[in-house]
């Protein structure tokens, strides 16, 4: 397709990465002075304590509340995808998170059981709204059981050079960042999700997608293969909207995904938000400035193709590049095989 933690920040400041740990939740809502935090399963996130700003004013310095940040958690970079403040978790009478609350704003996020769901519109009964095709399709049931299942495989015709070897470019590119927090945005079935767990390189992976469907394939999977949970978090969250503060993230990674994403611009800013001064963007997609004398008619025809489809299918490397100066990311990079690229651009500092 398609953090360890840091102390609470306000929405325009950006967290410190903490170093590893078995981060564990609290029984009970978290409140700003400490607390003995008990053992919970699998996405048992929430953030650390109340916001240190207003909403009003976000850019504006604050004075810092005379109280103690509270006990670190598996991801207390988790925001409000609609504030951008801090999220705090509730308990249930087992003791197990079963939902998280905007400290702000009030909002209620709930726990899926396979996924955290922080999207916008989580909880609303009568409103609705449509999708582009592209990202329907693959909140499908059979989309996401087919997308490791001989559907992301055909990508090798448009010069994909298969897992492996695009995990091994992403993890040159992505060294600056080892040791921190990545989040694998449109993640799928968590082929990239599952080999940075493994892999050891993260103290925690976030995999992000808002397909349902693709994040509940994403824990068969883990199951599967017997993956800890231990530094992984699945969340359902807009691409446009991301649920971290900002400046809380090392790194993300986002896998043959941009040609899915219905604002690219909006989804690299999102990016660019969240990423920490020197943190990296890392991502892989089709391109299609293969053919010169292509190009002219490809740029006539996108406003058209993308009003049909939803989806910017026509970006060049050229145009990946200035989106991610416009954004604030500096230090573009990548590789070509035929319609594929990989490319990297590192958060202005």
């Amino acid at each position: 397709m398609a953090a360890a933690l840091g102390t609470t920040i306000t929405p325009a400041a950006a967290a410190p990465v903490a170093p590893r740990g078995n981060n564990r939740l609290p029984r009970h809502r978290v409140a700003a002075s400490r607390s003995r935090a008990a053992p919970a399963r699998r996405l048992a996130l929430h953030a650390s304590a109340s916001p240190t700003a207003t909403a009003d004013a976000p850019d504006e310095a604050v004075a810092e509340p005379s109280v103690e940040p509270a006990p670190e958690t598996k991801l207390s970079k988790l925001a409000c995808p609609i504030c951008y403040y801090p999220l705090v978790g509730a308990s249930d009478q087992s003791g197990d998170v079963s939902s998280l609350e905007c400290s702000s704003c009030k909002k209620i996020y709930p726990n899926k059981q396979d996924y955290w769901d922080l999207t916008v519109a989580v909880g609303s009964t009568e409103y609705s709204e449509s999708m582009p095709a592209a990202t329907e399709l693959f909140r499908t049931p059979l989309v996401s059981f087919l997308y490791e299942r001989g559907w992301r495989q055909n990508f090798i015709w448009g010069g994909f050079p298969g897992l492996e070897r695009e995990f091994e470019t992403a993890k040159t590119y992505l060294k600056p960042t080892i040791g921190g927090t990545i989040v694998d945005a449109s993640c799928g079935s968590g082929l990239f999700s599952r080999l940075f767990v493994k892999s050891g390189l993260y103290s925690l992976v976030v995999a992000l997608d808002f397909s349902e469907n693709m994040l509940k394939q994403c824990n068969e999977y883990l199951r599967q293969e017997s993956i800890s949970d231990e530094g992984l978090a699945l969340v359902r969250a807009d691409i446009s909207r991301l649920p971290f503060m900002n400046g809380s993230i090392d790194a993300v990674h986002a896998g043959a995904a941009i040609h899915c994403w219905p604002s690219p611009a909006c989804a690299v800013a999102e990016i660019s938000r969240v990423l920490r001064p020197g943190g990296v963007f890392v991502a892989s997609t089709f391109v299609a400035d293969v053919i010169p004398p292509a190009i002219p008619l490809l740029r006539i025809a996108r406003p058209y193709i993308s009003q049909i489809t939803g989806n910017n299918t026509f970006l060049s490397e050229v145009e990946f590049e200035d989106l991610c100066k416009a954004c604030g990311m500096v230090d573009f990079k990548f590789v070509r095989n035929g319609f594929y690229i990989m490319f990297s651009a590192t958060k202005s500092s």
